[in-house]
């Protein structure tokens, strides 16, 4: 007998594994001698109503053995003599992308500027610690790239991109936790996506693929209208049937590259802020109904937020932007003389402080003076107000800081919060850190948002800033179809880095299509 059940449960009934056992017992009037199987295969917390509740839905075998709930194996071909393909970036992108090569023959070549997961940890403490920013190993650039150490969220919208399932099935063929496969908003965290990552990295070199780590790339080998391969900073050539741009949204290196070698770009929409951080325990309380203690069962509450403001007759979008409950606020400079801030969460959300960031979209108005870059007009703002924020700050990776409620009444705070920021925090004036096109909207969407969540701005919160890295202020442009560069055959512009994904799984998704059809282009009677 097979069953699928479709429950509304209690906290304590859904989340205790024993009571929820005796639940589907009871619901089916089934016995410990019958000797069920019981598994969840999907959840989500409904905390709409006062009343907290999870949906639940569970199958139930009696007699009969479950089928395996993940389907994907680790049975990858020896690619070691094939040809190959190069990759540059060694984040989500890259890795899936190496991978879905792998299954179709070919070898790839992944080139990657910055260090392995475990070598890597060394530049994060400096960068906590000493201040030191290496600009080639950092929170942004290393094995796993970005995602690696800043959260580890795997909730997509970005169903239509791809096979969500496929993606976190390898993450589980891998190491991951099988509740990624259940919970509705998956989550690995931080402290579990380092050993998981270099699971992946053995999988592409026991399989005959090449990771090449501090090895930046440097040009790209053009011949006519093609693209042979690119050429690093030791001066070697890498070439292969095609090359997959996946260097992530913050080598802006690669961008100028790519104006010097006149390939064609285009400015996008994105959006710079702060990150706003409050007491965990008061984000629970709101979210759940409940006192400070939200109980033993329920996870770290998030929160979404959005408002429409106006300053100086134009309509600008504030939002919350990559909420991390029960997270820390990391530093996540790439070069010396910035400033940026990006937040994270372990696999427990164990933390006493909730953060996200909280942004401000920037408009065509806003790059208008910096149109002697080019499409790069973007990228020298954000260059401008983390260099500012650096520069006022001292000079480190100490954050200017400023408690909500004064910053909306404009008066500088005579002391700040404690912070799981651990480089620090100074107290400085906001509106002198950020444009007035960004602090002014932001002022006007905090006012909205503690209209919508009692308590949500108050001086129990603090601003911290900046958050600017958001997303690309670029895309490289591709065929909607074959994901190819229009003007440079054989070029992939591949996920965060190109404009095309926000986040681990559509990063992942999105290196997966783009080795799809390069093989589908370049290898005659491919499988794909």
């Amino acid at each position: 007998m097979q069953r699928t059940l479709q429950l509304t449960l209690p906290p304590h009934t859904a989340m205790n594994e024993t009571l929820f056992r005796q639940h589907i017992l009871s619901e089916l009037r089934l016995k410990e001698s019958d000797q069920p199987t019981i598994r969840k295969i999907r959840q989500s917390i409904d905390a709409r109503s006062r009343q907290v509740k999870v949906n639940v839905q569970a199958e139930v075998y009696v007699g009969e053995a479950p089928p395996d709930i993940i389907q994907y194996r680790k049975d990858y071909p020896d690619v070691s003599q094939s040809q190959q393909a190069i990759i540059v970036g060694c984040g989500p992108a890259g890795m899936f992308a190496a991978i879905r090569l792998i299954e179709a023959g070919i070898k790839p070549v992944l080139l990657e500027r910055g260090k392995d997961v475990r070598t890597r940890r060394r530049d994060l403490a400096a960068i906590n610690k000493e201040h030191t920013v290496n600009p080639d190993s950092n929170y942004c650039f290393g094995e796993g790239g970005a995602g690696t150490y800043s959260d580890g969220k795997l909730y997509t919208r970005s169903n239509k991109r791809g096979d969500v399932r496929r993606v976190l099935e390898i993450f589980v063929a891998h190491g991951a936790t099988e509740q990624i496969l259940v919970d509705a908003h998956p989550h690995i965290g931080t402290n579990k996506l380092p050993r998981i990552v270099a699971e992946m990295r053995e999988s592409i070199i026991n399989a005959g693929g090449e990771i090449h780590f501090d090895t930046r790339v440097t040009d790209l080998v053009l011949e006519g209208e093609e693209i042979k391969g690119v050429t690093t900073a030791d001066g070697k050539e890498h070439t292969g049937i095609g090359v997959i741009l996946a260097t992530g949204h913050s080598a802006r290196d690669i961008y100028e590259l790519l104006q010097e070698r006149d390939v064609l770009m285009e400015a996008k929409p994105f959006a710079m802020g702060v990150r706003i951080e409050h007491p965990q325990s008061f984000i629970d309380s709101v979210q759940y109904h409940c006192g400070p203690d939200r109980g033993p069962y329920l996870p770290a509450a998030s929160y979404s937020l959005v408002a429409q403001t106006y300053h100086k007759g134009i309509q600008r979008g504030v939002f919350s932007f990559c909420m991390c409950p029960g997270g820390f606020i990391v530093p996540a400079a790439t070069a010396p003389g910035e400033l940026v801030v990006n937040g994270m969460s372990p696999s427990r959300r164990d933390s006493r402080f909730a953060n996200s960031g909280m942004v401000v979209a920037i408009q065509e108005e806003d790059i208008r003076p910096y149109k002697e870059y080019g499409v790069l007009a973007g990228l020298q703002l954000q260059k401008e107000v983390e260099q500012k924020a650096c520069c006022l700050a001292g000079g480190g990776q100490t954050s200017p800081a400023q408690l909500a409620m004064d910053f909306t009444n404009k008066k500088i705070s005579r002391e700040l919060l404690d912070t799981s920021y651990q480089p620090g925090l100074v107290s400085m004036d906001m509106y002198e850190v950020l444009p007035h096109h960004i602090a002014y909207p932001l002022r006007d969407g905090l006012k909205e948002f503690g209209r919508k969540m009692k308590g949500y701005l108050s001086n129990e919160a603090q601003l911290i800033g900046v958050e600017s890295r958001t997303s690309s202020p670029v895309r490289i442009p591709r065929d909607r179809d074959t994901c190819e560069h229009p003007e440079v055959k054989r070029l992939f512009p591949c996920a965060e880095g190109a404009g095309y994904a926000g986040g681990i799984m559509s990063a992942a998704m999105d290196g997966e299509r783009c080795a799809e059809q390069l093989v589908k282009l370049y290898v005659p009677h491919s499988r794909f």
